[in-house]
């Protein structure tokens, strides 16, 4: 199964990296992207059972990712979200966790949990519950 995936993220070359790996080692398919939580919140709406997974970078150009953590925390059945930081901070990821992300990555040296992450929901989307 494919993944579809919506990233929210403001770096762009951190951003068209992601999503070049994720497509390719990991059945990733990039739906789009915001640089800002309202953005990402007015997406999320509009879109609300169309993705699989939502990748959050904490700080955004406007607002901050928890303020997308708490939009999403009613989401619907198996989507899941996770956030992606070079801020994961042991409070950090017990804030995220208390939000409703169901991982937390830190960037500079977590990547290949993310990919592994990615597969094992391509493999099963329910796995995490």
């Amino acid at each position: 199964m494919e993944l579809r995936t919506y990233l929210v993220e403001d770096n762009a070359t951190i951003r068209e990296n992601l999503v070049g790996t994720l497509e390719e080692l990991a059945s990733v398919r990039a739906l789009g992207w915001a640089e800002g939580e309202s953005e990402a919140k007015a997406w999320f709406a509009a879109h609300a059972g169309e993705w699989d997974l939502a990748i959050v970078d904490l700080f955004l150009k406007q607002g901050s990712g928890l303020g997308v953590l708490e939009a999403l925390r009613s989401r619907v059945g198996p989507q899941r979200v996770v956030v992606l930081s070079n801020y994961a901070t042991p409070d950090m990821r017990k804030r995220c966790a208390q939000l409703g992300a169901d991982a937390i990555f830190d960037k500079s040296n977590e990547i290949d949990a993310l990919v592994e992450l990615c597969l094992q929901l391509a493999e099963s989307p329910r796995s995490m519950e």
